[in-house]
């Protein structure tokens, strides 16, 4: 059966559009379109789609607005469309705390330079968010956590020792796509500021949104947390976000580890990649990393995982329930590349007890 979708947007000519490409594909259906929050709340309780289709600024009621009411009442898979501003960013990133399970560009240019090529990934996404269905992933709010102070931290120690299954880590790195913001924020608000380790983080996201996303996170964290700049040197307690558009390496300077951030080389499909920071932690560190592939559509990560297993690192995927999308971690799983499978409730406990 095709996946059915309701179209939300206060722009005629977008609802049009959005509506054609759609039904381009055999595999999507458009049962309805409405023009605003309070209008898509109705044509949710009477249509009962598969996957709505969100705006973000509109008269009556906002989409953000409608995305809560609507994960309170008939919950179900919620695309955003955004802009990608700042404004856009923050907006976007609110939308994703209230349920909605994952965003797009609103300009197809922005998808890709290539309209069809646009279109193909935007209809993609749908059918693979639909199929899906919805795997609620909820963060800690503001009001259930504890207030958490955040410490100095000091530069990472090298360890000369070997690396045991319990301890001996170096360096934790989180990969990431779709569904990945609720994600980290869930594992990051479960680590205390005296966490021992540096860790990177890489989320497929525009250059605009990584910014605010990176404030966000270090507002709601135990831990420190910012937007990776090139020559920061690695230190514990603190995480590292990779900067959207671009590559995040780590290399050795007189003894200390620092990242570097890169262009993307001609042909790379994801910017940032997690198969980058992986290949490149792996180089570095050998053996003493701790890396975690979680939610998110396609296969990045599965190279780079080889490359840490080779060099006798540590990989641990999500486990299929609770991941929005089970492509990335399923990559991992598939190429038996896991030594562990876990929930996404269990991955700051787990993290905590291994290092």
């Amino acid at each position: 059966m095709p996946v059915r979708v309701l179209v939300v947007d206060d722009s005629s000519f977008f609802r049009r559009r959005l509506t054609e490409i759609f039904n381009s594909d055999t595999h999507i259906e458009v049962i309805g379109a409405a023009a605003n929050g309070q209008e898509a709340m109705e044509l949710v309780k009477k249509l009962k789609p598969d996957v709505v289709t969100m705006d973000i600024e509109m008269p009556i009621m906002d989409g953000i607005t409608a995305v809560r009411k609507i994960m309170q009442t008939s919950p179900l898979p919620i695309l955003m469309f955004s802009s990608l501003t700042t404004d856009g960013a923050q907006a976007t990133l609110d939308a994703l705390e209230a349920g909605a399970v994952d965003f797009l560009p609103k300009r197809m240019e922005d998808i890709s330079q290539d309209r069809e090529v646009a279109k193909r990934q935007l209809c993609a996404r749908v059918r693979l968010i639909g199929a899906r269905g919805l795997k609620k992933v909820v963060a800690p709010t503001a009001a259930a956590r504890p207030a958490m102070q955040k410490t100095e931290p000091s530069l990472v120690p090298r360890s000369t020792s070997t690396r045991a299954r319990r301890g001996g880590y170096r360096l934790v790195i989180l990969g990431t796509s779709t569904g990945g913001p609720v994600a980290l924020q869930k594992v990051l608000t479960g680590l205390p500021a005296t966490f021992p380790l540096p860790i990177l983080l890489v989320q497929h996201m525009p250059a605009s949104f990584t910014p605010a996303f990176a404030e966000r996170l270090n507002k709601l964290s135990g831990i420190s947390i910012k937007e990776a700049c090139d020559g920061d040197h690695l230190q514990k307690g603190w995480a590292y976000l990779a900067p959207g558009g671009k590559q995040m390496l780590v290399e050795d300077q007189r003894g200390s580890q620092v990242i570097r951030i890169v262009e993307s080389s001609p042909g790379q499909t994801y910017k940032p990649s997690v198969d980058v920071t992986f290949g490149s932690a792996a180089k570095l560190f050998s053996g003493d990393v701790l890396a975690v592939v979680m939610t998110g559509m396609g296969a990045d990560g599965r190279e780079g995982a080889r490359m840490l297993k080779n060099h006798g690192s540590t990989v641990w995927a999500q486990d299929k329930e609770t991941s929005v999308i089970y492509g990335m971690p399923a990559a991992i799983a598939e190429a038996n590349l896991a030594d562990n499978i876990l929930a996404l409730d269990a991955i700051a406990s787990a993290l905590m007890e291994c290092v």
